[in-house]
């Protein structure tokens, strides 16, 4: 047992001093032979191969569509001994507007219907109407560059009901009427419209007829709108220029301002005429917005009044709280 103890001390020792001189081991490091074979590389090249693909069932539509309705009521109440008085009263507004646009290559087509009537009812007085306006625009245009196109339009102007100057004395004088009175209006021209918030149509051939077909709005006048007395309609030949601005001018605050300008070719500076239409929304919720109203008209043969002379300007404005309903939303 004492003779292998020592001599496996004796190895352990060996190996301990044995070291490896990697230098000299190198020298005999053989390289493996190179490959003697050619290798060929292909050029990667990309065509185009047709794959045969199946149309989808998609069908494009041309036409866009909107539409919104309003109905605006208004109530007040007095109690016999309330100190500051007041007249009970109830008012009923309603306005429809529908638009359509068809477009497609040089074609464009856009038509618009706008319905507003509106009355109040105080105690002690009759009924009596607020807004009244019937208004049909259409007008097809072909492109002739980027921003411009030629157009032609027809638009049918009027109102529901009848109207009264409510005098002092407590008679009423009758001026207007349905078709009384009632405007067709038939332009071509040039229409510019660089985005789709504003559009100028500048019509160098309008033809205007002017209709009058309830003679009870004459009130003892030589002309009514324009019209002689005794005749119910009056042709004219002018040129016009319609503007438009549509634009949400903040978030839920929707403008739409409308200017025309009618210049008769065969009348007197005078008779030049202008009508501005203006609304501007609010919206409170999806349901319920207030809309401020508002239209300012100058125009010499339009003056309601009875045996007057002079032009003045005309204006009304509005404001009102109610349920609006508008699609697409």
């Amino acid at each position: 047992m004492a003779a292998f103890s020592a001599s496996a001390q004796k190895t352990d020792s060996l190996k301990k001093d044995i070291k490896v001189d990697t230098a000299i081991l190198n020298k005999y490091h053989i390289d493996p032979p190179k490959n003697s074979l050619p290798v060929r590389t292909r050029v990667q090249q990309i065509r185009q191969e047709s794959i045969p693909v199946s149309m989808l069932d998609y069908k494009i539509n041309y036409w866009k569509k909107w539409i919104s309705m309003a109905l605006n009521f208004n109530q007040s109440a007095f109690s016999k001994n309330y100190t500051s008085g007041g007249s009970n009263s109830i008012a009923l507004g309603t306005n429809f507007d529908y638009k359509t646009e068809y477009k497609k290559g040089p074609l464009d087509y856009v038509g618009e219907l706008n319905l507003i009537y509106g009355i109040t009812k105080n105690k002690g007085q009759g009924s009596r109407k607020t807004q009244d306006r019937i208004f049909f625009d259409n007008k097809i245009a072909t492109q002739l560059s980027k921003s411009w196109y030629f157009f032609g339009s027809l638009t049918f102007e009027s109102q529901f009901d009848k109207g009264y100057i409510y005098n002092s004395n407590g008679t009423l004088s009758q001026i207007s009427n349905f078709m009384a009175p009632g405007y067709l209006t038939e332009s071509v021209g040039f229409e510019y419209k660089p985005s789709g918030v504003f559009d100028l149509r500048l019509g160098t051939g309008t033809a205007r007829q002017t209709f009058v077909l309830d003679t009870g709005v004459y009130n003892k006048q030589k002309t009514a709108y324009g019209v002689d007395l005794g005749k119910k309609i009056k042709n004219d030949l002018a040129f016009q220029v319609v503007s438009t601005f549509i634009k949400e001018i903040a978030k839920g605050m929707p403008l739409n301002v409308r200017y025309a300008l009618f210049i008769p070719y065969e009348k007197h500076v005078s008779y030049i005429s202008h009508r501005v239409d203006a609304t501007l929304g609010a919206r409170v919720n999806r349901l319920v917005q207030v809309n401020l109203n508002g239209t300012f008209i100058y125009d010499k043969s339009t003056n309601p009044l009875p045996n007057t002379t002079k032009t003045f300007p005309q204006a009304t404005e509005g404001m009102a709280l109610g349920i609006v309903y508008k699609f697409p939303y």
